[in-house]
Parts: structure tokens; C-alpha cells; sequence
């Protein structure tokens, strides 16, 4: 251990993702998760040292939803840490991550360190090499086998908060809800569900019971469940039969009138739904802990704790409506790849611009679902109040070199797709047919668009990077010289 290195444990972690081909294989079986991943899960967690019980103690928000989960759970989480006084250490596990895969895991809203995060993950390795699993109910986990890489850091999540005493944790499902790996969780103090929309259809379902049925499954008996007001009404309607199957209750958000008021940590109208549902979750939480005398009441003219007002303008959430200046140049920067979600960074960008006089650029890139339908997506929300001068479509390779951050490498797109420009070039041809007038270009890295952008000689920009997390989290790093 002592000669391992944080770049070792990223190396190490990498080596745990589904590739390309493993993962399109699965899509083309039709053959969606099930239980026996929650039995893994329980066996993984066996295996380095803990029973899921012991997770109790953590005090966990579990939250869950198509768009706007990540939003909620940070803004959860910083009310919460409103009370770091009496809490000491509180969790937040989230993903994807930006730029660093520390990100996913963070104690007091900060990443955990490189040092710690290396130590905590070859506890697990190291654990998960020494121990066996029985042959007969689980014969693919050889000893020195791994799980996957987002069952592996969830893992490390879990032994992480635990090591670092957190009283109280955030965790932000994965995808769905009834067979994610964080769906071990026994006893939540209280369970959200952000807006319900259509993705990851080819493991959730094509339909909105469907997907609400999987989001439903991280509500456990007699743990209050919350949701927001404007659900659809059929996903409103399995939640609440979900609800009652596992002898619980969810209960719908306003979205509280007072943050009319408040400026939000997070930009956006659409985030005053979150927060709204952060505040019922956050309260659950901090009432059953005891730290304070009564839940907040669920009318949209309820006044809110000055704390958690504290709370909700102090939450940091990089890559979501986020602005950054740049020189003259002002980047609007939102990893929106659903419909829902692109709808919405859409309409914030396009109200934020429209009175600008600088000329507008486009970045966008998403290699692994409809992009067509996205770039659509976003033309109409934004169009006619602002036309595009210049449209630039990229890959999610980091630098020009044709290397990528360690931490944003990515196995799950083709390989082969990327390099020839494959979906970057069909986007182009679309584009001509959405507005011929704008100029066009397709760029190999996001450092070589970040270039062209830098060498525009167009005057001040305005210029709107969405489609990818991952095109967001490689802008930053590049941003930052790494």
C-alpha cells in the first residue's frame, strides 16, 4: 500500500468499467438488472467487512429521479451542513463526477482528498482480493474478481463515510432505483423523487410506470418518502402504490413560495423545485435525528428556517446553469443530456442571453444517446429569442493530444466512432438543415474547440456548452491547465 499512488487507484478503477461492446451486448439481449444485483451487492459488502446494517447509522437521504436528482442532492446536503456543528461530519455520494472522481465521494461538501481517497480504495481492493464468495450461489465472484466500477465506489463510499464518522449522507442513485448498487440501504431517514421523464430506457423501461415503478424501489418501510408536486400523473400514481407496498408513505412538495426571494446556489427557475424537495428531505432528516423540533410544513406559503435559506444560497454545484468569464467571453455551462433536463438549461440559458449584444456560440457533444433529438430539444427551446453565429461540435476527448484526463476516461463510447467524427459530422449535416446560416465546425478534443472558441475574432461571446457531463468536466479541466 505505502507504494501505491493515487494515479495507480484511478488506473486500477478504470480497469473496472464495462467496455463499448460489453455494454451494447447487454442493450441488444434485452436483459435488464434484476435482484440477484442487490444480492452481489450484499455479498460485496460482506467481503470488505461490513454488514449492510451497519450503514444505518449513517443517517442516509436517499434520492432518486430522471432530472434534477444531483441538484436536490447538493442542495440537501448544504442545508445539512448548516448543522456541521452538530452533525461533524456529513456525506455526499453523487455521480457522474467533473473532473475529478474524488467529486463522487465528498465529506463536508468537499472531495476527498487524493491521500484518503487512494488509502480508502485499497482497503477495499486489498479486501476484496483476501476474501471468497460461495461458489454455488455466486460462481462468477472468484476470489480477486471486482465489481463493477459504479458498484466499486459505492462500496468505497460506504466504508469511506463510515471511516470518516459522518452522522448524516446524501446518496444520489445511480440510475432507476430497485436494483442499484446503492439500493442496499435498509433504513433511510427519508427517501426523495426528483421529476420522472423518460431515459435509460434500455435498463428501466420504455414506459413512465415503468420507470417510476424502478425509481420506487429505494422506498423502505417507514421511511418517509417525498416527492415534487408536478409529477406525471401516472408516475405519481405507481409511486404511490409503490408506496404503499413497502409500508410507507410519499408525500408531494410545493414549491415554496419564499424562494420566489432567494437567490439559489444553483441558477435556474426550474431549481426551485429541487431545493423545494431538499427542504422536506433535509428537514425529515435533521427531525429524526433530533436537531430540530418540528419538520418544516409541506404549504408553499410556509416560512422556511433562516438555516436552511442559508443552505439553499450557499449550495456549489459546478457543471449545472453554472457561468463562468473568461476574459471578454461569458461560458454558460450545463451537462443537461435528457430531454427534460436540455429543455430546461435551455430555457435558462436563452432568458440569461437574450438581451445580450455578444455574438453567440454553440459547444455541444453527446456521444452515446440520441444527440439529434437533443440538439432539437435545445433549437426549440431557445430559438427564436437567440440564433447561434457559430455551432461547434466536438468529441469528449480531453486534449488536442488525443489523450484524456485520467480521471475522465470513458470506456463506454466507441472508440472507433470517436476518432472518425462519426457523430459530430451527422450533427453538422442536421445543423445545416436547422440554420444554414450559422458558421459550423467539428473539433477532435474539447481543448482544440476551446481553442477555436479562444480564437473567434467575433468580438465578446456568449457561448453555451451542454449535450455531456463529460464535455462539461473536460471544459474544466482544461480551464484549469491540467
Amino acid at each position: 500500500m505505502a507504494n501505491k499512488t493515487y494515479n495507480d487507484a484511478i488506473n486500477a478503477l478504470n480497469s473496472l468499467q464495462s467496455n463499448y461492446a460489453n455494454i451494447m451486448a447487454v442493450r441488444e439481449s434485452g436483459v435488464r438488472k434484476n435482484e440477484m444485483a442487490i444480492l452481489e451487492m450484499v455479498e460485496w459488502t460482506r467481503r470488505i467487512g461490513y454488514t449492510t446494517a451497519d450503514f444505518n447509522k449513517l443517517n442516509i437521504v436517499h434520492i432518486t429521479g430522471t432530472k434534477g436528482k444531483g441538484s436536490t442532492a447538493a442542495f440537501t446536503n448544504s442545508i445539512l451542513d448548516q448543522y456541521k456543528d452538530k452533525l461533524h461530519n456529513i456525506g455526499l455520494y453523487t455521480s457522474p463526477h467533473l473532473r475529478s472522481v474524488r467529486e463522487r465521494i465528498r465529506i463536508n461538501g468537499q472531495p476527498l482528498s487524493e491521500e484518503k481517497f487512494t488509502k480508502y480504495f485499497y482497503d477495499i481492493w486489498n479486501k476484496l482480493d483476501n476474501t471468497t464468495s460461495p461458489v454455488e450461489k455466486f460462481p462468477h465472484m472468484t476470489p480477486g474478481a471486482k465489481p463493477g466500477y459504479f458498484k466499486f465506489l459505492t462500496l468505497l463510499s460506504f466504508h469511506t463515510f463510515l471511516q470518516e464518522g459522518c452522522r448524516s449522507c446524501v446518496y444520489e442513485v445511480g440510475i432507476g432505483g430497485e436494483y442499484d448498487s446503492t439500493n442496499i440501504i435498509e433504513k433511510p431517514v427519508a427517501c426523495g423523487v426528483a421529476l420522472l421523464g423518460i431515459d435509460h430506457t434500455f435498463m428501466l423501461g420504455e414506459t413512465i410506470d415503468e420507470i417510476a415503478w424502478n425509481k420506487g424501489g429505494i422506498f423502505k418501510p417507514h421511511s418517509p418518502a417525498y416527492t415534487i408536486e408536478d409529477q406525471p400523473v401516472q408516475g405519481m400514481k405507481v409511486l404511490e402504490e409503490r408506496a404503499s407496498e413497502r409500508d410507507t408513505t410519499v408525500a408531494k412538495v410545493p414549491t415554496f413560495n419564499q424562494l420566489n426571494n432567494v437567490k439559489l446556489g444553483i441558477a435556474g427557475d426550474f431549481q426551485k423545485t429541487n431545493a423545494s424537495l431538499a427542504v422536506a428531505l433535509a428537514s425529515e432528516a435533521l427531525f429524526s435525528m433530533g436537531l430540530i423540533q418540528s419538520r418544516v410544513n409541506l404549504d408553499a406559503d410556509a416560512q422556511l428556517p433562516t438555516t436552511f435559506i442559508e443552505g439553499l444560497e450557499r449550495t456549489n454545484w459546478e457543471g449545472r446553469c453554472q457561468t463562468i468569464k473568461r476574459g471578454n467571453n461569458f461560458w454558460y455551462l450545463d451537462g443537461a443530456h435528457t430531454k427534460d433536463s436540455i429543455e430546461a438549461a435551455s430555457g435558462w440559458f436563452s432568458d440569461v442571453v437574450e438581451d445580450s449584444p455578444r455574438k453567440k456560440v454553440l459547444l455541444f457533444n453527446q456521444q452515446s444517446r440520441d444527440a439529434k433529438a437533443l440538439i432539437h430539444y435545445a433549437v426549440n427551446k431557445i430559438s427564436p429569442k437567440v440564433k447561434f453565429d457559430h455551432v461547434i461540435f466536438t468529441t469528449n476527448v480531453t486534449w488536442g493530444s488525443g489523450s484524456y484526463s485520467a480521471d475522465l476516461i470513458s470506456m463506454n463510447t466507441c472508440k472507433e466512432d470517436v476518432e472518425a467524427l462519426k457523430v459530430q459530422k451527422d450533427l453538422a449535416e442536421e445543423w445545416k438543415n436547422i440554420d444554414p446560416k450559422s458558421e459550423i465546425s467539428i473539433t477532435p478534443s474539447i481543448e482544440s474547440a476551446n481553442e477555436l472558441i479562444e480564437g473567434l475574432q467575433d468580438g465578446p461571446l456568449d457561448i453555451y456548452v451542454c449535450g455531456s457531463l463529460h464535455l462539461v468536466g473536460g471544459l474544466l479541466v482544461v480551464f484549469d491547465g491540467k
